[in-house]
């Protein structure tokens, strides 16, 4: 099984979501739709993926997860928003 950590970006509202799964097309697809209850609900515009990573375990995905959350790991992140 692959683990993956991933950041998706909505330039309509220069938002920055965060997240780990271990189905990433499913989980990008959530995020796009509407009826789906979560954070990314709230804004209008899509949520392109600007970042993901593959990792080997499920407690190394939640340890990369919760780096890419910090300061530093955000403003890493930031630099892979385009344009």
């Amino acid at each position: 099984m692959s683990y993956f950590v991933y950041a998706v970006y909505n330039s309509q509202s220069n938002k920055i979501y965060i997240g780990q799964t271990t189905d990433i097309i499913k989980r990008v697809a959530q995020h796009n739709d509407p009826s789906f209850p979560k954070f990314t609900s709230r804004y209008k515009g899509g949520w392109i993926m600007i970042y993901k990573e593959i990792l080997l375990s499920k407690a190394d995905m939640i340890k990369r997860e919760k780096e890419l959350k910090s300061y530093q790991g955000r403003k890493f992140i930031r630099q892979h928003i385009p344009g």
